[in-house]
């Protein structure tokens, strides 16, 4: 492979002051070893600065997480304050970082980077939470946040999300600006990079006794937790933050038998346990089963690195345990919430719950079960925290989130936390366990009143420049010759977020989209099936998404039902993956 003299001329930039000198040698050393491919794919663009901030691997180059790559982003976030709030004010920002490799150095860099700036820096002194640091935003009454964290990505990544003074992650306008005033950033002599100590408070567990008293607070039915205090919960971390907070938010919440996962407890960005810090996979959720089965657990937790997504394992019908599905577990959020308020008469008007467009149907069939109104909004929960803070103060928030796992009760944050809903899964576990029920048991009696929705995913990885492209290419194909049957079943409806249309192939008709453009196409078919195709924002990946329903008659009917709707899902995912 020869390099492209366009790319050999962006490298060779990185060879001179004013880089350092540990970047320079780095460089140096992909030239003279020849790693075309790996300069390749560092240097063939800019890191993008999304809308909700930077991910990417660790490395040198333009397209890598690193000294400058993150200083630029911090650069461009504090030109962008200063001239949003240009009346003198002192501006505030609050920092903090997860278990990644780097994400400690990362932080500190971003704090001298605002300080630098003249901004006042409150920089967590140990690693936290991604809500905890949503959380200190509002309670601190920062301008900005910044966590450093590529959530649940492999080792070799981390990342950089940047919060507006909502708590929430950046959305329009902010979001767009922010990406404007870091890509007028051309050159590192124009990064502040020299400290100025004085501007830097770090924070310490105050922090976390505010944010743990709070969302205590949260509990619907302490009574019940009080009952079943021993309910036997597993939990992991999977090395990352979740360590710090979930245990003592469930011993506050009144939880005393909490087994923590001690060969995942120590924070570690190398994830050695794992092969993929996500509990979404199977395989990094077995050592907390393992240890579920080998206790006799009511219920398991896992959350990732930065403990904002939760994945949850309970006994089904056969005793065996079962992982539950992001949907699944936020429908059970869903349905407990509402049907608790309801029961104990704190259903308002002006209630309400939201869920993004690729989440199960299932939640807005309780919402309208309830009477509680229900958004749909784009994938991203920052969408969802963008719909509380518009209607905060005028409606009340009560549960949401996506299939991906990331969950919120209440209004403390305003992104996914699974701090609290590792709790009001172990709350809800009470609940049904002091009715002689499981969870599982409960999800049954859902799909026994409003059908059984069944969903999978499929994520296709799509690595470097190559990768890009191909995606690219597979979204256009999509769009320019659309399936007419997918698995057999006819097309009833398109959506094509990036249009905002939505089109019938049958009857021609055409609706408007009232949501942000985005690259995401449905295609919803006769039965009602929805497919949903959409590029990852935060990796190399496409993903497909697919949910179907189908009634289920009886408890017994359960396990015929299952196999005709994976039969039906195989059908559709080898036409349309």
């Amino acid at each position: 492979m020869h390099l492209e003299p366009s790319i050999q001329e962006r490298a060779a930039i990185w060879l001179q002051t004013p880089y350092d000198e540990e970047t320079s040698k780095a460089v140096k050393h992909l030239f003279d070893s020849e790693q075309y491919t790996e300069l390749t794919d560092s240097f063939y663009k800019d890191l993008e600065f999304g809308t909700g901030g930077l991910r990417g691997i660790m490395g040198v180059g333009t397209n890598r997480m690193n000294k400058y790559t993150v200083g630029r982003a911090t650069q461009g976030l504090s030109n962008y304050l200063a001239d949003t709030y240009p009346g003198g004010e002192q501006l505030k920002v609050a920092v903090s970082y997860d278990s990644r490799n780097n994400s400690k150095e990362f932080a500190r860099l971003v704090a001298d980077v605002f300080a630098a700036n003249g901004i006042h820096v409150f920089l967590f002194k140990e690693l936290r939470p991604t809500p905890l640091l949503s959380f200190a935003v509002r309670h601190l009454g920062c301008h900005a946040g910044v966590m450093l964290t590529a959530s649940h990505n492999p080792k070799e990544y981390n990342g950089y999300k940047a919060y507006w003074n909502d708590g929430g992650q950046l959305v329009a306008p902010h979001d767009k600006n922010v990406i404007t005033a870091v890509y007028a950033i051309t050159n590192p002599s124009e990064i502040n990079f020299g400290p100025v100590a004085e501007n830097i408070t770090l924070l310490d567990e105050q922090m976390d006794e505010a944010y743990l008293s709070q969302i205590a607070a949260l509990s619907i039915r302490p009574e019940v937790v009080a009952a079943q205090k021993d309910l036997k919960i597993v939990f992991s971390p999977i090395h990352g933050t979740g360590i710090t907070l979930v245990p003592p938010a469930l011993e506050r919440w009144g939880f005393t038998n909490v087994q923590v996962v001690e060969a995942q407890a120590q924070p570690d960005g190398n994830f050695p346990t794992v092969v993929y810090p996500n509990p979404e996979e199977e395989e990094a959720m077995s050592m907390a089963v393992k240890e579920g089965e080998r206790i006799g657990a009511d219920i398991i937790f896992a959350t990732d690195p930065d403990a904002d997504r939760v994945g949850a394992a309970v006994k089904n019908a056969k005793g065996k345990y079962q992982l539950l599905n992001g949907n699944q577990i936020g429908s059970l959020l869903v349905n407990y919430v509402l049907s608790s308020k309801k029961e104990l008469g704190d259903l308002k008007e002006g209630d309400y719950v939201v869920k993004t467009i690729v989440t199960t149907s299932l939640i807005a069939d309780i919402a309208n079960a309830y009477g509680v109104p229900y958004d749909d909004v784009l994938t991203g929960f920052k969408f969802i925290g963008q719909i509380m803070t518009a209607k905060e103060g005028r409606s009340r928030f009560l549960v949401g989130g996506e299939e991906s796992y990331g969950f919120l009760v209440g209004e403390l944050v305003r992104d996914k936390d699974a701090v609290v809903s590792c709790a009001f899964i172990a709350e809800m576990a009470a609940y049904y366990k002091n009715q002689g029920k499981t969870l599982f048991d409960a999800l049954l009696d859902l799909y026994l009143q409003y059908g059984y929705y069944k969903e999978k995913l499929i994520s296709l990885t799509k690595k470097g420049k190559a990768g890009a492209e191909e995606i690219k290419a597979m979204m256009t194909r999509l769009r320019s010759n659309p399936p007419q049957e997918i698995g057999g079943i006819r097309v009833a409806q398109i959506k094509d977020y990036q249009s905002s249309e939505a089109f019938s192939p049958q009857t021609g008709a055409r609706e408007i989209i009232n949501l942000p453009k985005s690259d995401v196409l449905q295609f919803i078919t006769v039965d009602g099936d929805v497919i949903s195709a959409r590029p990852s924002g935060t990796e190399p990946k496409i993903k497909f998404y697919c949910s179907v329903r189908q009634p289920l008659p009886s408890r017994d009917d359960f396990d015929e039902v299952s196999r005709q709707l994976d039969e039906k899902i195989d059908r559709i995912m080898k036409d349309i993956a």
